[in-house]
């Protein structure tokens, strides 16, 4: 659903664990955790703080490392 970026935690390279909170989006006036599905490192940050984003709008990746074996 469309909403407001209110908090980006991460930033590309830096290094993250399953669970761990990535940024926050406001959207119908409730505040939704992004979190990292697995461990890895951030490939790309899509958003910034106060920022509207589009449904479906690419917020965060995280890349697992496990393709280059």
């Amino acid at each position: 659903m469309p909403g407001t970026v209110l908090d980006v935690r991460v930033a590309a390279g830096e290094t993250v664990t399953a669970g761990q909170v990535l940024g926050v989006v406001e959207a119908m006036k409730m505040e939704l955790a992004l979190t990292a599905p697995y461990d890895g490192v951030v490939a790309s940050v899509g958003a910034a703080t106060g920022q509207q984003v589009a449904l479906g709008a690419v917020l965060f990746v995280v890349e697992t490392g496990e393709e280059d074996a």
